[in-house]
């Protein structure tokens, strides 16, 4: 059956909330897609954690992909910060990258986050987005690393 205006296949659109099957397989099909598109293969993960006496003082989350690595989520405790850690988790993901051949490190804060962290450890920001609540916008930053 098709769609008489377009010719195209009759379809569903459905809204919902959370749908870890759709999500899964759009993160499968998107990756395939773009390593061929590419040739850098699939994305490897990177994760850094720190821990003290079994608590979790904070931790980094990042993926590598092709020679890029994209840092997705730092976090420190709140009673930490400012005690060093989160330079020393990205000195350790920069490490690691570097060790598994990238050349490009990739970040985004929110302006009430920590775009000035990222600059004191040599990101320089190559974008902004703005919208997101209450007036602030989305950095993006880029920093050179390796050979």
């Amino acid at each position: 059956m098709t769609d008489d205006q377009r010719g195209v296949p009759a379809a569903t659109v459905r809204v919902g909330g959370e749908d870890d099957a759709l999500e899964q397989r759009l993160d499968d099909e998107l990756t395939a897609f773009n390593g061929r598109a590419t040739g850098a293969g699939t994305p490897e993960d990177l994760t850094v954690r720190v821990d003290d006496a079994g608590e979790l003082v904070g931790g980094l989350t990042a993926w590598l992909w092709g020679r890029c690595c994209v840092i997705e989520t730092l976090w420190v405790r709140e009673d930490m910060r400012h005690a060093g850690w989160g330079s020393r988790l990205m000195r350790a993901a920069e490490a690691e990258a570097v060790r598994r051949g990238c050349t490009d490190l990739i970040v985004s804060t929110y302006t009430f986050q920590a775009p000035g962290f990222y600059r004191k450890l040599g990101f320089r920001a190559t974008g902004r987005t703005p919208g997101i609540p209450g007036g602030h916008q989305d950095v993006q930053l880029h920093k050179a690393v390796g050979p």
